[in-house]
């Protein structure tokens, strides 16, 4: 799959299931369901034109690194389904064109950064099936979500604004 992904190559936009837009900067990294192991690296968020980042799947290991908060033109995120442990980062609340986040089937831990709750473009929020503790945001966007997009989880329910702080149980 990934023997195209010749690091000599200047251009990645030969590479496969890598899409580039007419200036040749990497737009979309297609990587869904393709066997991909290994952990992710803190230079995915150097592709500032990236607006979708497919890694759905696979057996991705280790935390998520912050520095993908970097990518403002995201405007899909999908990891569910590895093995990605470790917190939620904080600069995820950087990302305002993110549309689709979907962290669910990993081994995440802590609690939703209420960063997140200030996408105003958020549609998809998944954290189904991890370890995260705390209350569920209900501020912004995060009132519209279904409750099985937090299911299988260790809440402590909805956050009772001012009664209980947001990382209760955790």
């Amino acid at each position: 799959m990934l023997q195209s992904w010749d690091p000599t190559l200047v251009n990645p936009c030969t590479w496969f299931h890598v899409t580039c837009d007419s200036n040749n900067h990497v737009i979309r990294l297609d990587l869904g369901n393709s066997n991909v192991s290994g952990t992710l690296g803190p230079e995915l968020g150097q592709l500032q034109h990236l607006q979708y980042l497919e890694l759905y799947r696979n057996e991705i290991t280790g935390k998520i690194p912050k520095e993908l908060g970097n990518l403002k033109s995201l405007i899909s995120m999908d990891l569910y389904d590895n093995k990605l442990e470790g917190k939620i980062p904080k600069s995820f609340g950087k990302l305002k064109s993110l549309k689709f986040l979907r962290l669910n089937n990993n081994k995440l831990t802590g609690s939703i950064p209420r960063e997140l709750t200030r996408l105003t473009d958020l549609k998809i929020f998944d954290v189904s099936n991890n370890d995260l503790c705390g209350t569920i945001p209900v501020e912004g966007n995060f009132e519209s979500f279904p409750m099985e997009s937090f299911k299988n989880n260790r809440f402590s329910g909805p956050e009772l604004k001012g009664l209980v702080p947001y990382d209760f149980g955790c």
